[in-house]
């Protein structure tokens, strides 16, 4: 019985913290599919294509603007990338739309103190400026533009562009049922690709919240002088946020409790900078970009990080706006579902997320080849075999299944999945 209570707890932990973020999730995939859909290249080469300071303090901008979390804004990062913007532009938006965001500030604030949000907005700048320089010194062209193609074929593998609404003024695509059926289509496809990773951050992190205090305490060297202790802490706090952080705003609580648990102010100040080096988003990363930028771009995080909240820890302690108390770790986690602005979002956005789902499913067809879910009116490439009409995402899809279509037409076996999890490439 104590095993499954504590299943019980740990999953019922998982949901609130779910629950906190739902809105933001699906505000953050829907943003991504109307850049997915409707923003042309040309544009965001325009804005974002180069690799300068003004192009990295736009993409900032931007990003802080799109307020999304971790899991939708490196979706949106990616397609951004895909549509010509440069890496370290993708990376600064991806960043600063998890870690420059209101939302996140204030929750901080409530936790921890103003001074945390401050920290936290002040570090972030001098991460971005860092991540700019290592990704300028040790991601060259060729490795660009190699993983610039990784992620042109993940977008046409899991959002594929639409040519019925090109063309379209904005005023003209938002009353636009075509429009708005791209749109619907990148958010359940960006969703299908990314939910295993969305539901075991969120698993994990509810029974990795079960620990006591001891655990994350026993963690830290106290007997060490001040320089090792801070060394330790600011490389700590990035590891416990890789092992157990869901997303950007749900990790403050975690946050909170470290802090009350004895962790260093640039622990602290790391900890909450590494919610886009959590497992699940490395690996979507490595789909997304390839293997070896994944690597070198997790290294340069990972520096970046560590280097940031040594900075403004060095800053805030001179200027002496580190905070001398803690709170206490049960003030901070006994917190449940009520009646407030987080249930309000979460209807008003489910109602969002059902209206674009159904919208897929009055429009929808299944490829038979790739399983991926496209649109039936919007001049995809068609099969007619045996009286019966299939729809397919791209040219490739149909070439395989004219050549084969017994094979095909009976329904989608274990290598339609496969492919879809291996980037669907065409």
């Amino acid at each position: 019985m104590a095993v499954l209570s504590t299943i019980g707890d740990g999953l019922w932990a998982a949901f609130q913290m779910a629950w906190e973020v739902a809105w933001a999730l699906v505000l953050g995939f829907a943003l991504s599919g109307i850049v997915q859909a409707w923003v042309p290249r040309s544009r965001i080469e325009r804005a974002l294509g180069g690799r300068g300071p003004r192009e990295i303090a736009r993409a900032t901008g931007l990003g802080a603007a799109s307020s999304s979390c971790s899991y939708a804004a490196i979706a949106i990062a990616k397609s951004m990338f895909a549509k010509g913007a440069s890496f370290a532009s993708a990376m600064a938006f991806q960043f600063a739309s998890t870690n420059l965001v209101f939302e996140l500030g204030i929750v901080i604030w409530v936790f921890i103190g103003w001074q945390f949000t401050l920290a936290e907005l002040v570090g972030g700048l001098i991460l971005i400026a860092l991540m700019w320089l290592g990704l300028r010194l040790f991601v060259t062209r060729r490795l660009e533009d190699e993983g610039r193609r990784h992620a042109e074929a993940a977008e046409a593998g899991h959002a594929h562009s639409s040519a019925a609404s090109e063309g379209l003024s904005l005023r003209q695509r938002l009353t636009s049922v075509q429009a708005w059926s791209d749109v619907a289509h990148n958010f359940r496809s960006d969703w299908g690709m990314l939910w295993r990773e969305i539901a075991s951050g969120f698993v994990i992190a509810g029974f990795i919240s079960l620990l006591p205090a001891s655990v994350f305490n026993g963690l830290l060297i106290t007997d060490a002088p001040w320089p090792v202790r801070l060394l330790e802490n600011v490389v700590l706090g990035p590891i416990v946020a890789i092992l157990s952080f869901v997303c950007s705003v749900g990790n403050a609580p975690l946050a909170a409790v470290l802090w009350g648990g004895g962790i260093s102010f640039a622990g602290v100040i790391a900890f909450i900078y590494a919610d886009l080096l959590i497992i699940p988003i490395v690996i979507a990363y490595t789909k997304y970009y390839g293997r070896e930028l994944t690597a070198r771009l997790v290294a340069i995080m990972f520096a970046a990080i560590v280097l940031a909240a040594l900075t403004v820890d060095g800053i805030f302690s001179a200027a002496g706006l580190v905070p001398s108390t803690r709170p206490s770790i049960d003030s901070i986690t006994s917190r449940g579902i009520s009646w407030n602005y987080t249930t309000f979002l979460n209807i008003v956005f489910f109602a969002v997320a059902a209206a674009l789902l159904g919208l897929t499913l009055q429009r929808g067809a299944r490829d038979p080849v790739c399983g991926m879910t496209v649109d039936r009116r919007a001049g995809k490439p068609t099969s007619t075999y045996e009286g019966r009409t299939y729809y397919f995402c791209s040219e490739g899809c149909k070439a395989k299944f004219d050549a084969e279509p017994e094979r095909y037409a009976d329904g989608i076996g274990p290598q339609a999945i496969a492919l879809e999890h291996a980037g669907h490439r065409h």
